[in-house]
């Protein structure tokens, strides 16, 4: 996507500006436009042209999303490099344990061939987006930043670091879990940091992965192996997200590849035979961030900038596309109506739609990690106990998987891939 500053100090009279170009931001902006295709629709992104070419990450998209994605035009092109998640294991140990048992498996469909979840490189999701937007006519505004903007009664005007002003009726703030937008709307947050960092890397291994997924609670948090697409070569390959002490991941990140190696093997084992780590890992700290307002007037949050989770269900992502599907939905229909898009009573049905749920899932999250990111012997066995007794019963298991699967609940219209 070319930069398209120039473009921008000309543009004065939007409809909707997204900050923000991740995906949360992208997907906004599609699915406005495609439903509305006479709103005008840009986005502006302080990240320089191209970075998001660098991230080597890979993120599971629940099939919620996925149908969100297909009915922006945009899952065919990611398909062929998804892999779909056709299993998933839990087990709960110790490090050192030599058998790991399996206390809870859940099979990888919610609907005879449509799996609840695929892992899809974040590389591939994000130029499937920008290019869907690009096709539609969005702009994307790259390497320049919100410096400030100004809320009236008809609209909002919004500064760029570059000297460039920009009118429109709303902006969506999905600038991430440490948005500037959100503190410059005056939007506290409830926060708190865990004292554990997620690390990321990719391996490579000897023996396919048949697309089981894995989740080991471990003492010091989920060490979870998350199967990939083979690469060109045909090598084997998983996404490890593995949860450590923030002093120790430092250390395994910064330090020594054998050791980073010895530690990795002891928690991923040889059980897809001989293994080597195929990128660079990297370590990000974890938290809880929840806006204590989803709203404020002319802006909307979404993604992680309403919300930052623990990774340790892997909603992060999928509760940011959800907010996506509930916003466009309740712009597009106030659009129809002829109201006021950034109007206050308009974005407050989007708060009331998506506060609960956040706060809900934010909840459990943080029960979830704090009940099993420890090595207390009396709570292992409630857990272990706990979990065996889900493995029992069918539907319970079923309801978990529609959870993960992002189809339980109210959901909007875009993720049951119905149009808006």
């Amino acid at each position: 996507m070319v930069d398209r500053k120039e473009d921008a100090k000309n543009r004065t009279a939007l409809d909707i500006l997204v900050a923000g170009a991740g995906y949360v931001g992208l997907a906004a902006a599609v699915s406005l436009k495609q439903a509305r295709p006479s709103l005008a629709v840009a986005v502006v992104d302080a990240a320089p042209a191209g970075a998001w070419q660098k991230d080597g990450r890979a993120s599971a998209i629940a099939a919620a999303a996925c149908r969100m994605l297909d009915q922006l035009g945009v899952w065919a092109e990611i398909a062929p490099e998804a892999q779909a998640i056709t299993e998933m294991i839990v087990t709960d140990s110790r490090a050192s344990d030599p058998v790991r048992p399996v206390f809870l498996t859940f099979d990888g469909e919610v609907a005879p061939g449509e799996a609840f979840a695929h892992m899809v490189a974040n590389r591939d999701l994000n130029g499937a987006l920008r290019r869907r937007a690009e096709k539609l006519g969005i702009d994307i505004i790259e390497g320049v930043a919100v410096s400030a903007f100004d809320v009236n009664g008809a609209g909002i005007t919004v500064h760029l670091v570059d000297g460039a002003t920009l009118k429109a009726q709303l902006l969506v703030a999905a600038d991430g879990v440490n948005s500037k937008l959100r503190d410059m709307a005056g939007i506290k947050t409830v926060k708190w940091e865990y004292g554990q960092s997620g690390i990321v890397c990719t391996v490579a291994h000897e023996r396919p992965h048949n697309g089981r997924a894995e989740e080991h609670f471990l003492p010091a948090g989920p060490f979870a192996t998350l199967p990939l697409k083979p690469d060109k070569d045909g090598t084997n390959r998983s996404s490890i997200v593995w949860v450590e002490r923030s002093e120790d991941a430092e250390k395994l990140v910064d330090g020594d590849d054998l050791v980073f190696e010895h530690e990795l093997e002891q928690r991923f084992g040889l059980k897809l035979g001989e293994f080597r780590v195929a990128d660079r890992p990297r370590a990000w700290p974890l938290g809880l961030t929840l806006a204590r307002a989803f709203v404020a007037p002319r802006i909307a949050l979404a993604g992680d900038a309403a919300h930052g989770i623990h990774p340790i269900a892997g909603q992060g992502l999928n509760l940011g596309f959800k907010d996506v599907a509930a916003l466009a939905e309740v712009v597009v229909e106030a659009d129809r109506l002829g109201q006021d898009i950034g109007a206050l009573d308009v974005l407050e049905r989007y708060q009331q739609w998506r506060r609960f749920d956040t706060l809900q899932m934010g909840i459990t999250t943080d029960v979830l990690n704090r009940l099993f990111s420890n090595d207390i012997s009396p709570l292992r066995a409630v857990r272990d106990i706990g979990l065996g007794l889900v493995e029992r019963m069918p539907r319970l298991k079923d309801f978990f998987i529609r959870q993960a699967s992002g189809l339980s609940g109210d959901t909007p219209k875009l993720l049951k891939g119905e149009a808006i």
